[in-house]
C-alpha cells in the first residue's frame, strides 16, 4: 500500500487536533474544528437472506463497510486571507496527491488525537475538501466541508510504528528440529508448539511483541537471505506462513497482511505468492491484542538471515 509522499516529518498533535497532508486542524490551529461526524462504528454491511419459504430474514454475517468522517471546519485567519488562501491551498493539494488518489493502492492518511491517548491514524481516501463560502475570505474566513473515508480495514492505528528483528539463533534452530520431530511422530498440530515455550525465560525472550491495541492488527515481513524456506508462525494465534523458495545473500521478501493489500514479493518486484503454502494466509496473519510471540525456522548455514516484523497497534476508536 502506497501513501501520500510526506516530504517532512508529520507534525505533533495536541488533544482535539487532526492532520491531513500536513494542515494541523483543531483546537489551537489556524483551522477550528467545529463538528466531526463518523467517529462511532463504521457503516456495516449485514449479509442477511430472506427466508424463501417463511416470513423473516436469516442473519448472516456483519461486516464493516468504509468509515466516512465528516469534518465541520473553517479557515480563520483574521484580517490576513494570503494566509487562509495559502492553507486552502495546502489542503486542496492534499486531495490532489496522485500516488493516494490514483493508484489502487494509494492511501490518504488521516492522524488524530483525543485527550488520554497518543496520536493515532486511518488509512483511506480523502474524498472531499470544499470551501463552501468565499463571502469572507477577503477578511480570513473560509468554512470548509471535508470528507476522509477510511477504506480497507477501518480502524485507528497508533501513529508510531514498532519493529522487531530476529536472527535464527538457537533457539529457532531448536524450534525447529521440535517440529520436524512433531511432524515425524504425526503429533496434532495443537500439540507442536505450546505458547509458553521453555527455550528462553520470559523475559529473555527475542520474539515478544505487543499489540496496545485491542483489535487484531496485521504486520508487514521481511525475511532477508541467504535462507531457503523460511517458516514463520505466531505462537499465540497458531497461524504460519511458509515460503518454498531459497533467497540468496542480499535478497529478501516481503510480506504485506493488511486487507486490501496482501502480496509477496521478491526484492520488491517479483510476485511470490505461489510459493506460499496452502496454509499460509497472509488476510489471517495478525497480531492479536496484548502480548504474543513470533517465532520462526530455516535453512541457513551462514547464521546470517534475519526476519523484521513491522507494526501498529490497532483500536477501535479514536
Amino acid at each position: 500500500m502506497t501513501t501520500a509522499p510526506n516530504k517532512h516529518s508529520r507534525p505533533e498533535l495536541a488533544p482535539w487536533q487532526y492532520e491531513i497532508g500536513g494542515v494541523v486542524l483543531g483546537t489551537g490551529t489556524y483551522v477550528p474544528v467545529g463538528n466531526v461526524e463518523g467517529l462511532g462504528s463504521p457503516a456495516t454491511r449485514p449479509q442477511d437472506a430472506d427466508n424463501a419459504n417463511s416470513d423473516g430474514t436469516t442473519p448472516g454475517r456483519d461486516f464493516y463497510g468504509p468509515r466516512s468522517l465528516r469534518f465541520e471546519a473553517g479557515i480563520k485567519t483574521p484580517g490576513d486571507p494570503v494566509k487562509a488562501a495559502d492553507i486552502l491551498a495546502r489542503l486542496e493539494r492534499a486531495l490532489d496527491t496522485p500516488d493516494a488518489r490514483t493508484s489502487p493502492d494509494g492511501r490518504h492518511v488521516l492522524r488524530g488525537r483525543w485527550p488520554g491517548h497518543a496520536t493515532r491514524r486511518m488509512y483511506g481516501r480523502l474524498r472531499r475538501m470544499e470551501a463552501t463560502s468565499s463571502a469572507n475570505a477577503v477578511h480570513g474566513w473560509i468554512p470548509l466541508d471535508i470528507e476522509f473515508v477510511g477504506l480497507d480495514d477501518p480502524r485507528w492505528y497508533h501513529d508510531e510504528l514498532s519493529t522487531l528483528t530476529l536472527g535464527l539463533d538457537q533457539a529457532a534452530q531448536k524450534d525447529r528440529a521440535d517440529r520436524t520431530v512433531d511432524e515425524a511422530m504425526d503429533r496434532p498440530a495443537a500439540c507442536r508448539w505450546p505458547p509458553e515455550s521453555e527455550h528462553h525465560p520470559a523475559d529473555e525472550r527475542p520474539g515478544w511483541v505487543t499489540n496496545h491495541g485491542d483489535v487484531p492488527t496485521h504486520p508487514s515481513l521481511r525475511v532477508y537471505g541467504p535462507v531457503t524456506n523460511p517458516r514463520i508462525w505466531n505462537t499465540a494465534t497458531r497461524r504460519v506462513l511458509e515460503l518454498g523458495l531459497s533467497l540468496r545473500e542480499g535478497e529478501w521478501v516481503e510480506m504485506e497482511t493488511r486487507p486490501g493489500t496482501c502480496w509477496a514479493l521478491r526484492n520488491g518486484t517479483v510476485n511470490v505468492a505461489n510459493d506460499l503454502s496452502p496454509a499460509s494466509r497472509l488476510d489471517l496473519f495478525t497480531l492479536p491484542p496484548g502480548r504474543s510471540e513470533i517465532a520462526w525456522s530455516a535453512n541457513d548455514p551462514s547464521g546470517t538471515a534475519r526476519l523484521e516484523v513491522a507494526w501498529r497497534s490497532a483500536y477501535t476508536t479514536l
